[in-house]
């Protein structure tokens, strides 16, 4: 029987993928903990403030637009499928017909566009914590807050202006995250320089 070849190269191929599949179902996971943990109500308004939009923006800043994008398809398909692990313990098809639908629709697009920009925004040499940060904003303020908005009116029959009003409760919060987000992304990427390959 031949000596096995120690010097043949490892199945990178293989191990990438199987890494990308821990990646994104850690990160779904991860974003499943930001929209369990207490939540807080808004008054008068059907949609609470929670982590979401943390962990959503976090996964596509560090993993980059189609990992990212992935990491919240398949947290939203857990919770599709029933299990209980949208804002305030909800899943299955019921989340469908709430106020808060729009903001799940936009979650994906978000990640993808957020970690689409942060790609070129961690190759700046000056200011990469100010361009990781407005990538995840360009990303919040693109799709989360006016699909969002726009179903969330919708919904509770509001006027343009009653929704925008409205949505805009959730603008402060947003900012905070990103920038949240944005500083944990450098650290991470920083410490696994690898982590955002091409």
């Amino acid at each position: 029987m031949a000596e096995l070849d120690r010097t043949a190269p490892l199945p990178v191929a293989r191990a990438s993928v199987a890494t990308d599949v821990a990646l994104v179902a850690t990160f779904a996971a991860f974003i499943a903990v930001c929209a369990v943990l207490p939540a807080i109500p808004v008054p008068g308004m059907a949609v609470p403030i929670t982590l979401q939009t943390f962990g959503v923006m976090l996964a596509g800043l560090v993993l980059g637009p189609v990992r990212g994008a992935l990491a919240v398809l398949l947290y939203l398909a857990v919770g599709l499928a029933g299990l209980p692990v949208f804002a305030q313990g909800t899943g299955g098809l019921a989340v469908l017909g709430k106020p808060s639908l729009g903001y799940l629709l936009a979650f994906p697009l978000a990640a993808a566009l957020a970690g689409w920009l942060a790609g070129r925004a961690l190759r700046a040499r000056r200011l990469v914590l100010l361009a990781v940060f407005g990538s995840a904003m360009a990303a919040s303020l693109t799709f989360i807050h006016p699909i969002g908005i726009t179903v969330m009116g919708a919904r509770l029959g509001m006027s343009a202006g009653e929704a925008i009003a409205a949505g805009a409760v959730f603008l402060p919060g947003d900012v905070v995250k990103n920038l949240l987000a944005a500083v944990v992304t450098i650290a991470v990427v920083r410490a696994f320089p690898d982590l955002r390959r091409r």
